[in-house]
């Protein structure tokens, strides 16, 4: 198997690793990869932070293993390698009447980082996690395949994998249960929010299968927490003109995101939207992946790039989640990036990120002004008995990992058995100190 020394970031760009990365196009090879040189699995680095990195340490880039091996049109059950793509299973299957079940914010985000991070979508109060609808799946420790199922002869490896950060090897395919569709455009409602307190009630009162919020994050006082909630569903119709993608083809300077320019923005982007709404129809993807049409959108952030702060607090603890705003608000470091969304409890995985209540994420160009604020937002996060989403993370504070991820000990007595001489860590696990937790 040939091994080449890379240098690579996650995507937020403020963290890299450099080292040996294989890249197998066959299970054999992959096979073989693991036997010379274990490490962790990375895909598309659309991780934010580190999760994606083993600085100075061998890892296995799956991107290539990215077939279909298989699709059962009358269950819809999908069986695809690890290293494809989430928006070109909603590309092909979205025609015939399926969609991944769940869907991040980019459709760049292969199947094995949505299995290891169990991401959730835009759909979460409604049908859970990723790895709620996964099947099956083939994990690697070595040079022999392990077929994986929730069933009670896996259950303990199936959590530990599912939100598992890759520890307990490399996923090499996976069986996932898709979910019926009407068609393969959107029916999106659009409509202001003029505060916090209204925006939490109208996603507490939404019915839609599919709901999301913009948040102006440099609005205070009356306006503090105004945006706009989108509500969607799949449907038929014609598909408007494909709009054709950009690309940021440098590193912007440094008054790109100002604080008087992302204001400006934010208030004509709230403003977009009439004041009685709007019902649009848009293609699948500008509903589910809108930043995908601009390739390389990291680089509006500078050379040092950008930090996201996602986290959850559980439904009592919205007014936590105001106070957080308000101090994000009042640092005027935020992008104009900020999303709100509501949970619902599903989550697969030991590890999951995703709990009943509500989440936020806001982005912050890479500045120590920036890390201080995240730091006080992730303390504020704890008190509030909330998490932060690990697969963004750049910047936790590892004291805060037993309070917020409170199976954390059950899940290291069982990677670190699978695992013990750490052949699978990553610089994110290193840094949160995640196997040798207690």
């Amino acid at each position: 198997m040939a091994w080449k020394t890379l240098t690579y970031s996650g995507w937020g760009r403020m963290k890299q690793a450099t080292g040996p990365v294989a890249r197998p196009e066959r299970v054999s090879s992959l096979a073989r990869a693991l036997e010379d040189r274990p490490g962790p699995a990375i895909g598309n680095c659309r991780s934010y932070g580190d999760a994606c990195l083993a600085n100075d340490a061998p890892a296995i880039q799956t991107t290539r293993l990215d077939r279909i091996l298989g699709f059962d049109e009358e269950t819809g059950i999908l069986e695809a390698e690890a290293g494809l793509r989430v928006g070109e299973i909603a590309r092909i299957f979205a025609p015939k009447g399926w969609l991944p079940a769940v869907m991040p914010g980019t459709g760049f985000a292969t199947v094995g980082g949505c299995i290891a991070n169990d991401v959730h979508g835009k759909n979460h109060h409604s049908v859970g996690s990723f790895g709620q609808h996964v099947v099956e799946l083939t994990l690697m420790q070595g040079g022999v395949p392990k077929t994986v199922t929730p069933k009670k002869k896996n259950t303990k490896l199936f959590e530990a994998t599912i939100g598992g950060l890759g520890q307990t090897g490399v996923i090499a395919s996976a069986k996932l249960q898709l979910l019926a569709c009407k068609g393969d455009v959107m029916m999106v409602t659009e409509r202001r929010i003029d505060g916090f307190d209204e925006f939490i009630a109208a996603l507490d009162a939404s019915n839609s299968p599919y709901s999301v919020g913009w948040i102006d994050a440099t609005a205070r006082g009356d306006d503090l927490g105004r945006g706009i909630l989108e509500e969607g569903e799949t449907g038929y119709g014609l598909v408007p003109a494909k709009k054709s993608s950009k690309s940021v083809p440098f590193d912007a300077p440094g008054f790109t995101l100002s604080a008087p320019i992302v204001k400006a923005f934010n208030t004509a982007y709230f403003r977009r939207v009439p004041a009685a709404g709007r019902t649009l129809v848009k293609p699948i993807q500008d509903f589910f992946f809108p930043l995908d049409r601009i390739h390389d959108w990291n680089r509006l952030y500078g050379k040092a790039g950008f930090i996201q702060f996602q986290c959850v607090v559980p439904p009592d603890k919205a007014e936590a989640l105001k106070t957080i705003l308000k101090e994000i608000a009042k640092a005027g470091l935020a992008s104009p990036l900020a999303v709100l969304k509501r949970m619902g409890p599903g989550r697969a995985g030991l590890m999951s990120f995703p709990m009943e209540g509500y989440t936020l994420a806001v982005d912050f160009k890479n500045t120590g002004l920036a890390k201080s604020l995240i730091g006080r937002l992730e303390q504020m996060t704890a008190d509030a008995e909330g998490r932060v989403y690990l697969a963004k993370d750049a910047t936790l504070n590892a004291k805060h990992m037993p309070q917020m991820y409170p199976e954390l000990p059950k899940f290291v007595a069982y990677v670190n058995k699978l695992d013990p001489d750490g052949a699978f860590e990553t610089d994110l696990t290193r840094r949160l100190q995640i196997r040798s937790a207690s």
